[in-house]
């Protein structure tokens, strides 16, 4: 990765949280990813294997729409990238001819041409997508990608540590650990345990962290230590 982008577009991150007092990582990253990558409205939604989905941020009303179309319909760009593990870059949704059978109107009926979408990994585990929507048709330029896939890489960091409420204005990203070896540990250690997939236990996890109002890293990290009995993640 491109450590000078990278601490360029960082630095852009955390001086938004700085202006206002901290609302939230995943929500910077989707307005940086406005500016500085030329499109009209992002979002970064946590999925698992099935169509459970849960919407973490975005930049506006248009993202959310879009993003609860893709829930409903059970496709779209963002359902795809995280299903294939791979972007996907639709320049021109006037030329998708059906692929995704009820978001293509949803995303003309709000003025949308183009979308991309990352997945967005923890190590080997898919957490969820990070989704750009652009008003005007045509592609990312080479730059333009290069920002996107640093900022991917930044939600899924915020992903693993934005707690629910939100952490503290005094917190900064330095604070924040940029890998996610924990997560994957304690993830594994589940998925043995309660004898369930990697990508179901993660999602044991993710749910136990949302219902208590603490970050995913930190419930890894109490699972590592002891300090949950497995029961606590059964159905």
């Amino acid at each position: 990765m491109d450590g000078g982008r990278h601490q360029r577009l960082l630095r852009l991150v955390t001086e938004r949280a700085r202006r206002r007092g901290f609302p939230g990582w995943a929500g910077l990253v989707c307005d940086v990813a406005v500016t500085e990558v030329d499109v009209d409205a992002a979002a970064i939604t946590l999925r698992a294997s099935t169509r459970a989905q849960e919407l973490a941020a975005t930049s506006g009303d248009c993202a959310r729409r879009l993003e609860e179309i893709q829930y409903t319909v059970g496709v779209g760009p963002g359902v795809e990238a995280f299903d294939t593990g791979g972007p996907v870059l639709m320049t021109d949704l006037t030329v998708a001819h059906q692929r995704w059978p009820g978001f293509e109107d949803a995303a003309f009926a709000d003025g949308v041409s183009a979308v991309f979408a990352f997945p967005l990994r923890g190590g080997s585990i898919r957490v969820g997508t990070f989704d750009l929507y652009r008003r005007r048709p045509g592609a990312l330029s080479a730059d333009q990608f290069a920002d996107a896939a640093v900022l991917a890489d930044l939600a899924t960091t915020a992903l693993l540590t934005d707690a629910v409420p939100h952490a503290t204005a005094g917190q900064t990203w330095d604070d924040l650990p940029g890998h996610y070896d924990d997560v994957n540990v304690a993830t594994g250690i589940l998925a043995a345990e309660l004898r369930v997939s990697i990508e179901d236990a993660f999602v044991r996890l993710r749910a136990h962290a949302f219902s208590t109002g603490k970050a995913v890293l930190d419930v890894a990290r109490a699972v590592l230590t002891h300090q949950f009995n497995v029961d606590t993640f059964q159905d």
